[in-house]
């Protein structure tokens, strides 16, 4: 049993750790529409949507497809990433939502 709680306990401060990013959605457009991470760690992206419909966070290139539901939020992990630019589009607002992942 004390094996297990010392595991939990030094499970916690990794997971703290983990740097946060923040993202929303409004008025379907991404902002920031370049969001700029770490390269080579694993991130968390909080991805807030502000509107009153639903938006999906979609990319080919980082294997991600989440639908954010109106006036909500949710985290979205990603990397360790190489260096590199990313792109992500909200699938029910192609036009607008349009945006970029730049690791560095």
């Amino acid at each position: 049993m004390r094996v297990l709680l010392l595991c939990l306990l030094l499970s916690v401060p990794a997971f703290a750790a983990r740097p946060v990013f923040d993202l929303y959605i409004k008025d379907k457009m991404f902002e920031p529409a370049r969001l700029v991470i770490p390269a080579n760690t694993k991130v968390r992206i909080m991805v807030h949507n502000q509107d009153d419909s639903p938006e999906e966070f979609e990319s080919y290139d980082l294997n991600r497809e989440k639908v954010i539901p109106a006036n909500s939020k949710s985290a979205i992990f990603v990397g360790p990433l190489a260096p590199g630019e990313y792109p992500f589009f909200g699938e029910f607002s192609l036009e607008t939502a349009q945006g970029i992942l730049v690791a560095e």
